[in-house]
């Protein structure tokens, strides 16, 4: 779990996951939204693939990536179990 607060701590990668929210994208999309380097997405990609924040499918020479939900589901329920 300590990926997931790690990656989730940064707001660029907040950024990635709220634009992977709407919809996949490739890593070439994903880096058109910000104004980095593209090593430095891919280095953001990186970690949230680390903590199953998203996922990833090679297509050709690209890379689509993909909000992985399941993952925040079980932290939600983690915390909720706090709680109680």
């Amino acid at each position: 779990m300590n990926k997931l607060f790690k990656a989730l701590n940064d707001e660029t990668r907040r950024e990635i996951l709220n634009l992977l929210k709407e919809k996949d994208l490739t890593a070439g999309e994903i880096a058109a939204a910000f104004d980095i380097s593209k090593p430095s997405i891919s280095h953001h990609l990186d970690l949230l693939k680390q903590a199953n924040l998203v996922s990833s499918i090679k297509k050709g020479q690209y890379v689509t990536y993909s909000l992985n939900t399941t993952i925040l589901e079980e932290v939600m329920q983690w915390i909720i179990h706090l709680k109680n």
